[in-house]
């Protein structure tokens, strides 16, 4: 198993035996087909009971995992047409963030997302995927544009956060965020977002305000990252997986909690295992709910979202009259 996680050893440790047994038969001769066969049927058992019960901690370990697939990768498989656009006119192109022109099904979209690198070259480039100010600029340029010629958006959400350093702030990188907020609420067009690996804090938030919110299964979604909480909450990041249960990350908690509208299955063990499986099964949930949204006008559109995220969020009343909010 290429890239294994640390839960996942397991299951490596099996697949080994099985395929030592098997080349070990092959040279001596000898049929170990029956001892292969349960060895097989353990193989399988295992791998229901470890992804049918992982923790949230585990999820995270998945959703960064450095094979999981990326924008690129989806654009490539899902849509058609594709032309990139670069810049945003103001400052530079920042590679933490892609986005163009494409077809879904025939249909015009506009396209955007957060990318990470697929080496450490790559990720240096594209700075592991935590735009700068001119990369938020870059993305509101092409929904500005989108928006302007009536093409639905489809925005794919995978970042640790925002980039914090002295640069970026000078440059406004707080501002960046919330004007992508203001204007994505104002958009007069369907907004579908996907979180397809991890979705942190503003810089999630800044390509995250559309009428359809979508996770992977395996996906996750937080307010700061869980290695920022640690050191906060506990004054030690190293404690980061403790605080990843303790936020409620994941998509089964943050479907609960009202944040998304659905949660797309992953192939068993990860988007990574099978990318051609996953870009489908995105593939139609993008075309599914676009269908939806296809069919209001501009205002139930803009009333959709609206009403979509003033509803997230409960308050309740502790004994003492007290306000709590959730």
């Amino acid at each position: 198993m290429a890239g294994e996680m640390p839960f996942e050893q397991p299951l490596a440790e099996l697949k080994s035996k099985i395929a030592e047994l098997r080349k070990f038969g092959a040279e001596k001769q000898i049929d170990f087909s029956e001892e292969i066969r349960r060895l097989e049927e353990r193989y399988a058992e295992l791998e229901d009971e470890l992804y049918a019960s992982m923790s949230s901690a585990e999820k995270m370990q998945l959703a960064r995992h450095p094979q999981r697939p990326t924008t690129i990768d989806y654009i490539g498989t899902i849509f058609t047409d594709f032309i990139e656009f670069h810049g945003d006119r103001l400052y530079g192109d920042d590679l933490a963030i892609v986005g163009g022109l494409a077809k879904l099904n025939g249909v015009p979209v506009t396209v955007v997302g957060h990318q990470k690198g697929k080496d450490t070259k790559d990720n240096i480039a594209r700075n592991f995927g935590c735009p700068h100010p001119e990369g938020f600029r870059k993305a509101l340029r092409l929904m500005r544009q989108a928006n302007k010629f009536k093409r639905p958006i489809v925005t794919f959400i995978d970042t640790k956060g925002a980039f914090p350093g002295n640069a970026a702030e000078e440059r406004g990188q707080g501002e960046a965020i919330a004007r992508n907020l203001l204007e994505m609420a104002s958009f007069r067009v369907p907004i579908i977002c996907i979180v397809i690996g991890e979705g942190g804090s503003g810089g999630a938030l800044a390509l995250g305000l559309g009428n359809k919110v979508l996770m992977l299964e395996n996906a996750i979604y937080s307010v700061i990252s869980p290695e920022g909480a640690a050191s906060i909450l506990y004054k030690d990041a190293s404690k980061a997986l403790h605080a990843a249960e303790a936020m409620k990350i994941t998509a089964d908690h943050i479907l609960e909690l009202g944040v998304i509208d659905g949660i797309i299955p992953e192939p068993k063990g990860g988007a990574h295992r099978d990318l051609a499986t996953q870009a489908e099964h995105i593939k139609s949930a993008i075309w599914e709910q676009l269908q939806q949204l296809l069919s209001m006008n501009e205002q139930e559109l803009l009333d959709d979202r609206y009403r979509k995220f003033r509803e997230i969020g409960r308050f309740t009343f502790n004994q003492e009259g007290n306000t709590n909010h959730a």
